[in-house]
C-alpha cells in the first residue's frame, strides 16, 4: 500500500512562483517519518528542514520513495481570476504533480492533499477528476485543513515544497542584484523593493493580479497596471 501527501507553499506572495510538492511513499514509512521529526515546515528551522530534505532525497535514491515538484509561474498564478481561480489552479497543480508519478505507485495508494479550499471535499473531487485514468485500483483520495500538521507525508510534501520556493526567491534576489526578502507583502524588506520592481514596467517575477502590485503601480505612475501577455511555463522536478 502506497501513500501520497500533497502540499503547496507560497499561495499569498507578490513575488515568486507558487510550489506544489507531492511525495509518494509505502505506507509503512509513517513512523519512520515522525521518528526523524517531519512536520509541517511552518513548524522547522531552516535548517531543519534542509536536514530532512537532504535526508529524503538520499534515502530515494535506495527506497521506493518519490517526489515530483510544480513550479507555477507568476504568470500562470495570475491568468487565473480571483481567489475562486487561484483554487482552481491548485487542484490542477496537485494534479499535476500527482499524474507525474511512474505508475506502479498508481495503485492501492492513499492520497491525503492539504485541502487550500474551505470545503475539502471539492477540492479532493476536483483534483480526482484531473487525475489520469482515476479511479486506481484499490485508492482513494481525500483533502483535509492541516493536513501538514496531522500527517507525516504531507509534512514531507510541504518541506520539499517549501525548500524549493525558498531556492525560487534566492535566485530572484541573486538575479537582481538584491534581497527580495520572503517575497509576502507583509515581509518589510518586501515592500521596500517593490517600487523598484515597478519602475518601468511590472517585473515578471511580481504577480500582476495582486492589489499590493497594482496600489503600488497607481502610486507610482498615476495610471492604470499594464495587461500582462501570459506565457505560463511550469518546471516539473521527478524523482
Amino acid at each position: 500500500m502506497w501513500k501520497i501527501g500533497a502540499d503547496e507553499a507560497g499561495r499569498g506572495p507578490v513575488i515568486g512562483p507558487l510550489v506544489v510538492c507531492a511525495v509518494a511513499m509505502p505506507i509503512e514509512e509513517h513512523d519512520n517519518l515522525i521518528e526523524i521529526g517531519v512536520k509541517d515546515s511552518k513548524f522547522l528551522s531552516s535548517k531543519k528542514r534542509q536536514e530532512l530534505k537532504d535526508w529524503f532525497i538520499s534515502n530515494s535514491k535506495t527506497k521506493p520513495w518519490h517526489f515530483s515538484i510544480i513550479v507555477c509561474s507568476p504568470e500562470r498564478i495570475d491568468s487565473s481570476s480571483g481567489n475562486q481561480g487561484l483554487n482552481v489552479l491548485e487542484t490542477e497543480l496537485f494534479a499535476e504533480a500527482i499524474n507525474a508519478f511512474p505508475d506502479n505507485v498508481k495503485k492501492s495508494v492513499i492520497i491525503l492533499n492539504d485541502a487550500c479550499d474551505v470545503k475539502p471535499q471539492r477540492f479532493s473531487d476536483r483534483i480526482a477528476n484531473q487525475l489520469i485514468s482515476w479511479p486506481w485500483p484499490k485508492s482513494s483520495i481525500s483533502s483535509e485543513h492541516k493536513a501538514d500538521e496531522n500527517d507525516p507525508f504531507v509534512g514531507m510534501a510541504s518541506i520539499l515544497a517549501k525548500e524549493k520556493r525558498d531556492e525560487c526567491i534566492k535566485e530572484i534576489s541573486e538575479q537582481l542584484g538584491f534581497s527580495v526578502g520572503s517575497g509576502y507583502p507583509s515581509d518589510p524588506n518586501t515592500k521596500k523593493i517593490i517600487p523598484e520592481l515597478l519602475r518601468d514596467t511590472p517585473h515578471p517575477q511580481l504577480r500582476w493580479s495582486w492589489a499590493t502590485v497594482e496600489r503600488e503601480w497607481k502610486k507610482i505612475h498615476d495610471n492604470e497596471l499594464p495587461k500582462r501577455n501570459f506565457a505560463p511555463k511550469n518546471q516539473t522536478t521527478l524523482f
